[in-house]
C-alpha cells in the first residue's frame, strides 16, 4: 500500500497553524492582545526566513509555558468552532488537488505536523484524510495541560512516527510520497521513496537541487467549500477546477507508473 504524507504549515496551509488561532484563543479568554501581536510578528519571520531548530525550540518552550493549565477540551472546542473561519481561507488549492489525486489513486493520506494534535486532528477530519501525526501534550488528571510534552512531532520524530504507522497499516514507504517546505523535515522526506519540496526554504531548496528531488510551488489559497460544485457556478469555473484536479491526478499516476517500471 502507498501513502502520501503532507506537512501542514506552508505546505497544506499558507501560514503557521498555531498563529492562525491567535484570535480565537483571544476571544476564548486564553491570551491577550500582546500575545496576538507577538504571534503575528513570529508569523512574518516564519514566512520570510523559514523555520530553524532554534526558532522552533523557542516556540515549543514558550507554548508549553503559555498553555500550562489550559483545559484541553476547551481548546478542542475553540479549534473546531473556529476551523472554518480561521483555516479554510488559507488552504492551498494545489495541496487539495494533490490530496484528491492521491486518494483517487487509492493511496492513504496523512497530515504530519509539529502543531498540537488539538489543531491537526480536526483539520485532518475536515480535509477528509486518513489520519494525522502531531504533537501531544501531557495532560493532568483534571484534563489540563501540565506544561510538558508527551511526543514532539519534529525532525527525526516525524520519520519515526511515519515508520511506526507504516508497519501498523502495511504501508510501503519506498513507494510513498512526502511533501514539506522545511529542511527540518529532511528525515520525513528521506523516509519515503518520493520526497517533494513544497515552497522550500533556502536550505531545503539547495538539498532538493543536489538530490534532484521534485520541487513544487503552492501559491493559491482557497476555501474548501468554494471547491464544491454547485449548479450556479459558471461552466468555465467548474471546468477549471476539474482540469486542475485531473492534472494533479495525471501527475500522481505518472509517478506511480514510473516507479513501477523502475
Amino acid at each position: 500500500m502507498r501513502a502520501a504524507f503532507f506537512d501542514l504549515d506552508k505546505t497544506v496551509i499558507a501560514k503557521a497553524s498555531i498563529a492562525a488561532f491567535g484570535r480565537p484563543f483571544y476571544r476564548g479568554g486564553l491570551i491577550n492582545r500582546r500575545l496576538i501581536v507577538r504571534s503575528v510578528v513570529s508569523q512574518i519571520v516564519y514566512l520570510h526566513l523559514g523555520a530553524s531548530e532554534q526558532k522552533l525550540n523557542r516556540v515549543r518552550e514558550s507554548m508549553l509555558a503559555l498553555t500550562k493549565g489550559w483545559d484541553r477540551e476547551q481548546i478542542r472546542a475553540i479549534v473546531r468552532e473556529a476551523l472554518e473561519e480561521t483555516v479554510e481561507p488559507i488552504i492551498y488549492a494545489e495541496a487539495l488537488d494533490l490530496i484528491e489525486a492521491h486518494r483517487a489513486a487509492g493511496n492513504k493520506v496523512y497530515l504530519v505536523s509539529a502543531a498540537p494534535e488539538e489543531i491537526v486532528e480536526p483539520l485532518a477530519e475536515h480535509l477528509g484524510v486518513d489520519g494525522s501525526i502531531a504533537t501531544r501534550a501531557v495532560v493532568d488528571e483534571e484534563g489540563r495541560y501540565a506544561g510538558e510534552m508527551e511526543f514532539y512531532a519534529y525532525g527525526p520524530m516525524k520519520a519515526e512516527a511515519m515508520q511506526t504507522l507504516a508497519r501498523a497499516e502495511g504501508i510501503d514507504l519506498a513507494e510513498s510520497s512526502a511533501y514539506s517546505d522545511s529542511y527540518t523535515d529532511l528525515p520525513m522526506l528521506e523516509a519515503v521513496g518520493h520526497p517533494v519540496a513544497v515552497n522550500p526554504d533556502r536550505v531545503l531548496a539547495k538539498v532538493a537541487r543536489e538530490r534532484e528531488w521534485e520541487v513544487m510551488q503552492f501559491t493559491k489559497p482557497v476555501r474548501l467549500r468554494d471547491r464544491v460544485s454547485v449548479p450556479s457556478l459558471p461552466v468555465t469555473a467548474t471546468a477549471a477546477g476539474v482540469t486542475a484536479a485531473a492534472s494533479a491526478g495525471a501527475l500522481v499516476a505518472w509517478r506511480l507508473t514510473r516507479r513501477s517500471r523502475s
